[in-house]
């Protein structure tokens, strides 16, 4: 007679658990029980180099050889992670004798434990139980994490469920990404979806704002007035004033918070206002522009390095605080945002101080997005193509001999 498994939720933190096996299979367990503070011993002849990882790093105890009774000893639960059956099945005989459950890879109704799909959204998990049918429980596992991860998600907090909000009176700098909507982080998609108040950038991608629940109040930075240095007071203010007032503000940029973003600025006018402030890194557009233009920053025997600037001033303003005569003298990759406007300006300053003119360079228009464009040229001449192509900011440039490195796309 089939029976249904009793669902249940095990607190592992100090308690010892057993992996017998070394492999993929061991190598996927395994974090999931080091995140659940779990005392782990692995006992396996052989291990991957994830697993070593975790070993060299003083995470678990690994006994170099194969399974032995005396290696239940105070265990709480057994993982057989191995592809012999016979073993496997020596493995759960003695977890039966001492009534220790066993979950077994090999043949999960010989087990007298499953391990269910799980998708987890911070203090929450979800776990499920397809009735033996791996597939049936990742299918559920992965619409439920849809639903969870959505704009409808019930788990994100309203203004009409007291006490279920986590985040009261909290800023969240949170990297939106290059300009692609799925580059956004998980977290900071999952803490987009909790927000009171969303403080917006021009480059977040604007599918990201379409997604948000509608009782979001949207505050666009990008048409706050006054000059830059007062606009950028008014959005300190409106984060510290709706975070004191109770609300979960996400201070949602482009690409990276700290990348030429004034997360910095942010941060402290937060902390000098007692507000608590969490910071999620984005992935930058100095790194993935480039990269799904097929040009990797560096690369074997062609780069070692690579230099990230800011072009929003020209090499001989007053302000600037980029020494352009040494990166004139790098071998490496140069990088260059917010530099279309000054680029003429830019590239005459390397040429003058011994850059080879004949560098190769692009330039990437609305990168990783559907509208990108780009064009290759040389250091010489690749402010004058940019100009006849007509291309328009955003746009980040690159110079240097990995721009010919790998195939166009």
């Amino acid at each position: 007679m089939s029976v249904n498994p009793y669902p249940l939720g095990l607190r592992l933190a100090g308690r010892r658990v057993v992996v017998v096996g070394g492999g993929t299979v061991a190598t996927r367990r395994v974090p999931a029980l080091l995140d659940a503070g779990a005392d782990v011993l692995l006992v396996s002849p052989e291990l991957t180099p994830a697993l070593r990882a975790h070993v060299d790093a003083g995470r678990l105890h690994w006994e170099p050889r194969r399974f032995v009774p005396a290696d239940l000893n105070g265990a709480w639960l057994v993982h057989v992670a191995v592809d012999d059956r016979a073993a496997a099945a020596a493995v759960s005989a003695v977890a039966a004798e001492r009534r220790i459950f066993c979950v077994r890879a090999d043949d999960r109704f010989a087990a007298s434990a499953w391990t269910p799909a799980v998708t987890r959204h911070g203090p929450v998990t979800v776990a499920v139980l397809g009735g033996g049918d791996p597939h049936r429980s990742r299918a559920t596992r992965d619409a439920v994490r849809a639903l969870l991860d959505g704009p409808d998600s019930p788990l994100r907090p309203t203004a009409t469920a007291a006490g279920t909000r986590r985040r009261v009176g909290q800023v969240a700098l949170v990297g939106a990404g290059p300009g692609d909507p799925e580059l956004i982080t998980l977290r900071g998609w999952r803490l987009l979806a909790e927000a009171d108040v969303v403080v917006a950038d021009r480059l977040v991608p604007g599918l990201l704002l379409d997604e948000l629940h509608p009782d979001v109040e949207l505050v666009d930075a990008s048409k706050i007035p006054y000059g830059p240095s007062r606009a950028q007071e008014e959005i300190n203010r409106i984060l510290v004033d709706r975070a004191s007032a109770g609300a979960f503000v996400v201070r949602l940029k482009g690409g990276d918070p700290y990348v030429f973003g004034r997360g910095g600025e942010e941060l402290l006018a937060c902390t000098a206002a007692g507000v608590p402030v969490t910071v999620v890194p984005g992935v930058t557009s100095s790194i993935a522009v480039p990269a799904l233009a097929g040009i990797p920053v560096t690369h074997r025997g062609v780069a070692h390095e690579f230099t990230v600037v800011s072009g929003h001033l020209a090499p001989d303003h007053p302000e600037s605080r980029v020494n352009w005569p040494a990166l004139a003298a790098l071998r490496g990759t140069l990088v260059i945002l917010m530099g279309l406007k000054n680029l003429p300006a830019i590239t005459a300053t390397l040429l003058a101080h011994g850059r080879d003119p004949a560098t190769p360079a692009a330039v990437v228009q609305e990168g990783t997005t559907s509208a990108q464009r780009a064009i290759h040229s040389t250091l010489a001449g690749v402010a004058a193509d940019a100009e006849a192509a007509g291309l328009r900011p955003p746009a980040v440039v690159v110079l240097g001999d990995v721009v010919a490195a790998l195939p166009r796309p």
